[in-house]
Formats: structure tokens, sequence, C-alpha cells
């Protein structure tokens, strides 16, 4: 057998070694793309240009919505004030979406209904606020059913179990 000559099993090895290495490296480009981050952005806050526009003590309602539009939310007790809110969220890959930026306007308006405030806020003067609770509080822990059964004994009285002894 001549040198130069090639075993048909090294030529077969060597095309199967390339292609788990071209393989191998799709998959490593997929997992880094699949870990780059996401980002969203939810709701409008006016832009401080958009707010030079807006004069207190002298704008109402109507000019203000004119110069930046109506908010999704206003105050509860009334429409004192108008808050505008914007979020930006980060997803990174299965990882649950994280807020990395808030923007909340609030303008506040008088009696009169004339532009009293505006105020910005960001992420890092806000507090988390649990808005709706879902867990309800029982108040019969460490009592069993028979406890419970034989504890309403005694709170009834005669007048409210036969009708019409009152």
């Amino acid at each position: 057998m001549r040198p130069s000559a090639r075993r048909p099993e090294t030529a077969l090895f060597r095309m199967a070694f390339l292609r788990a290495a071209f393989a191998l490296a799709g998959l490593g480009f997929l997992m880094l793309a699949g870990c780059t981050p996401l980002y969203r952005d939810h709701g409008f806050a006016p832009t401080d240009a958009e707010l030079a526009v807006v004069t207190v003590g002298k704008d109402n309602r109507e000019t203000v919505s004119r110069a930046v539009g109506r908010p999704s939310a206003s105050g509860l007790l009334g429409d004192t004030r108008w808050y505008y809110v914007q979020s930006r969220y980060r997803q990174r890959g299965p990882l649950a979406p994280e807020e990395v930026q808030r923007q909340v306007v609030v303008i506040t308006f008088a009696e009169s209904g004339t532009v009293s405030n505006i105020e910005r806020f960001g992420l890092e003067d806000g507090q988390v606020v649990a808005l709706s609770r879902r867990v309800t509080d029982s108040n019969i822990e460490g009592i069993s059913f028979l406890g419970q059964l034989l504890g309403n004994f005694g709170r009834v009285t005669a007048g409210q179990a036969l009708p019409g002894a009152n």
C-alpha cells in the first residue's frame, strides 16, 4: 500500500467528525442566542419636552389632553390627578420578566381645574404595593372539625332556631 493512499475508513471518520463539530458549534450559537435579553415596553409617559408645553396654573384638563394625551389611569376619588405610567421589561431565556425601568408622571389639578403640579417618578422612587391579594386568612387553624361543630352549641337561641318563636 502506498503511503499517499488513504483508507476509506479514515475519510468517513473525518466527515463524521466535521459534521459533529459543526452541529455542536451550531447548538452553541443557538444556546447563546437564547440567552440574549428581550426588551418589551408598556404604557406611555410624556417626555420633558412634551411636558414643557404645559404651564402650571394656566392649563386645564382639555389643554393637557391636547398637548400630551389622556392618561390610562386617573385618581380614584375624583379626577384630580392623571397618572401616565411607562415600564420597560427585560426577559432572559426562560427566566421571569424583570422590570428594569419605570416612569410615572403625575399631573395634579386644582379644584378650579387648572394644573397645580407636575411630578415624575422613577423605579427607584417606587415601592412594591399589593393591589390585590388572593389569600384567604383562615381563623380556624388548630380547631378540629368536631371542635368546630361542638363550638356552635350555645350560640343559637331558641328564638333563632324556631320560626315564629320571637
